[in-house]
């Protein structure tokens, strides 16, 4: 009995020499900021956040401005049809990922983790020069004779969207493959031998088991898509996101306390999401 206790505390002890230094990471790296943004959201415009501030709620009072309120409806718009692309894209792709055969399988991994080598600035940059009026796509088109002049893809909604699905669905893609590769297969067979149409057991039994892929794979397109910004200023869509006015509140107006507002707001609605897909049986964020 005390040879039992005596491992148990020395087990308590090692953990904290695991868990405290984490636990003060988070607090100085995480908590204290993330306080510091808080107060200053909290404070008139031009103060800084300190106890002789005149602490006050007109900056989250500006945040339901109809145009504000619109650059909130425009993010969340993008975001999803982010999320809905994604899904119709990477989902199939992730299928037939796991059902493929081991060398065709580890070629087609390679493919969703080459992108991560290379800067998603360069990346996008490369789909710039390929939409532009004298790129590849339109001097193709020309040469094919389907066209007579250049299509304007840049400056586009769609162009946005483009970048946005390409710079996101490999997040769809691996909790997706991960749901479906650990499914028991034996079960759709079952189905299939009591007469179920293809159609039918995929809704009845494949579906079900990789819900919860689908819903980690939603919750890591969405959060991000929300507050992401440089995509549209280098598509030139002209789209204000959420993330370009923080930045612009930020770096270009100087208006600290509005921007800490809506960077509140935003972590808020990120958090909220997070909640939602945890109540909904989410596991931790986790792709393998």
């Amino acid at each position: 009995m005390a040879h039992n206790d005596a491992l148990r505390r020395r087990e308590t002890r090692r953990n904290a020499l695991f868990t405290v230094p984490m636990a003060l990471f988070a607090a100085l790296l995480v908590a204290l900021p993330l306080i510091y943004v808080l107060g200053t959201s909290l404070v008139q415009s031009g103060q800084d956040f300190s106890l002789s501030a005149t602490f006050t709620l007109e900056n989250y009072r500006r945040i339901l401005r109809a145009d504000y309120l619109k650059v909130f409806l425009n993010s969340l718009q993008l975001a999803l049809l982010t999320t809905l692309i994604s899904l119709l894209v990477g989902y199939p792709f992730a299928y037939c990922m796991a059902r493929a055969g081991r060398r065709w399988r580890l070629i087609l991994m390679m493919l969703v983790i080459i992108p991560f080598w290379t800067s998603a600035l360069v990346r996008i940059y490369g789909w710039k020069i390929l939409l532009q009026g004298n790129g590849l796509i339109n001097t193709v088109l020309k040469q094919l004779g389907l066209i007579d002049k250049s299509i304007k893809f840049l400056g586009s909604y769609g162009s946005v969207l483009l970048a946005m699905v390409y710079c996101m669905i490999s997040f769809m893609i691996l909790p997706c493959h991960s749901a479906v590769d650990k499914m028991d297969f034996t079960l759709v067979e079952a189905a299939r031998d009591l007469g179920s149409p293809p159609w039918r057991a995929f809704l009845t039994v494949t579906l079900p088991l990789t819900l919860p892929g689908i819903l980690a794979g939603c919750v890591l397109v969405f959060v991000p898509s929300v507050g992401i910004f440089y995509l549209s200023d280098i598509m030139g869509g002209g789209l204000v996101l959420i993330g370009n006015l923080i930045r612009d509140q930020l770096l270009k107006v100087r208006d600290w306390n509005f921007g800490s507002a809506l960077s509140v707001v935003l972590v808020l609605l990120t958090a909220g999401i997070y909640a939602l897909y945890r109540r909904s049986g989410g596991d931790d964020l986790g792709v393998f």
